[in-house]
């Protein structure tokens, strides 16, 4: 038997600058910093939290970033974007528009239970906001195997 997993305990980024990116996430998404150090090397890192959504950041300020177009060129894997769920269209919306973030793809992308809003953290880490109808997360039934 398996074990279930119940949660996606945390992600764990590199980042330009661990203070403009914990400001960031901050003023958009609410995260506050919960636990910082330092590495060997003496850069930052922290572990933000937002309800039970954990990112863990570390701040490598030399290291290049390649997003997906770039890592697609290179045939290199990585992380296209990871989501972040919200529960309320308006006050996202208030946000977009006071901290002027720029909406990926020409607005937000509905999909057949979400409506989604991408953006860019100051890195460049692309992040999928999902509002699922209802506030529900939902997927219709697969079909029967033949």
């Amino acid at each position: 038997m398996s074990v279930t997993v119940t949660l996606l305990d945390h992600l764990n980024l590199t980042v330009r600058d661990f203070n403009e990116t914990a400001e960031w996430y901050r003023r958009v998404f609410g995260f506050a910093v919960v636990e910082r150090g330092r590495s060997d090397d003496g850069s930052p890192w922290g572990v933000l939290r937002a309800g039970e959504a954990l990112l863990c950041v570390y701040e490598c300020a030399g290291y290049a970033f390649l997003d997906s177009e770039a890592r697609d060129a290179k045939k290199v894997h990585g992380l296209n974007h990871f989501g972040l769920r919200i529960a309320d269209r308006k006050s996202w919306e208030a946000t977009v528009t006071r901290e002027k973030v720029t909406v990926l793809y020409g607005g937000p992308v509905r999909w057949p239970h979400s409506l989604a809003w991408y953006v860019t953290d100051p890195t460049g880490h692309e992040i999928e906001v999902a509002l699922w109808d209802g506030n529900h997360v939902t997927f219709d039934p697969l079909p029967a195997k033949v």
